[in-house]
């Protein structure tokens, strides 16, 4: 039977993570120049196996070197606000203000929202953090007829799930849509990294116990940083 010969770079990697199995979080990973010396390979063999490791979240730039990284942050698919799933990891969660403003809803967002296209709905963006790690970029769009008394006291930074449920509105139900993407130049410089890293992309609408729309929702998330699991029940 003929044996498949793995390819080089995924040797050096299966080399290269068991020296990483062996180094605690934010230890220095050895230099390109010496992981080409000791395995006798090309350095572009090992920078393509560091490539790898770094889009998995195994290991993280700083400064000029690489580092051991921290444990993607694994957070259940729920009806729950990243305040309240990253506190439940035991991750110290935080938003970053981008912007909050009026904009005309588009087709999607009316319908999401049922109004009416063009209506001004309120649209807030903001940086996810974790532990002060800049991990996802959310943005939120929100009826300004319905929701529009937040902007009297609702400090952004916070959990925006908390402040409509301290307006009396009871969640019921939301539809996600899971999907991988590259980050727009924007995007990328937002979240400090580059446009080649894999995302993961939600996209959510969720309604209230009676069915009225509350939320249309796009989070953009580091494919280093962050992985999501569900539970699935017959």
């Amino acid at each position: 039977m003929e044996v498949t010969r793995l390819p080089k770079a995924y040797r050096v990697r299966t080399q290269i993570e068991r020296i990483i199995d062996e180094l605690a979080e934010g230890d220095p990973v050895p230099s390109e120049r010496e992981l080409a010396g000791r395995f006798e390979v090309a350095r572009e063999t090992v920078r393509q196996a560091l490539r790898d490791l770094l889009v998995e979240g195994r290991i993280r730039r700083q400064g000029r070197g690489t580092v051991v990284s921290r444990p993607k942050m694994v957070q259940p698919l729920s009806l729950r606000s990243y305040t309240e799933a990253a506190l439940s990891l035991g991750r110290k969660p935080g938003r970053v203000l981008v912007g909050w403003a009026d904009v005309p809803a588009d087709g999607d967002t009316a319908a999401a929202l049922d109004v009416e296209v063009g209506v001004p709905v309120m649209h807030l963006e903001r940086i996810l953090l974790a532990d002060g790690e800049k991990i996802g970029l959310e943005s939120t769009f929100l009826s300004r007829e319905r929701f529009g008394g937040l902007r009297g006291g609702y400090d952004p930074t916070t959990s925006l799930y908390a402040a409509i449920r301290a307006a009396g509105v009871v969640f019921g139900s939301a539809r996600e849509r899971i999907e991988t993407v590259l980050a727009s130049p924007r995007e990328a410089a937002l979240l400090e990294c580059s446009t080649a890293l894999p995302m993961i992309l939600l996209h959510r609408r969720t309604v209230d116990s009676g069915g009225r729309p509350i939320e249309r929702v796009r989070s953009l998330y580091r494919g280093d940083r962050i992985a999501f699991e569900a539970l699935l029940r017959d």
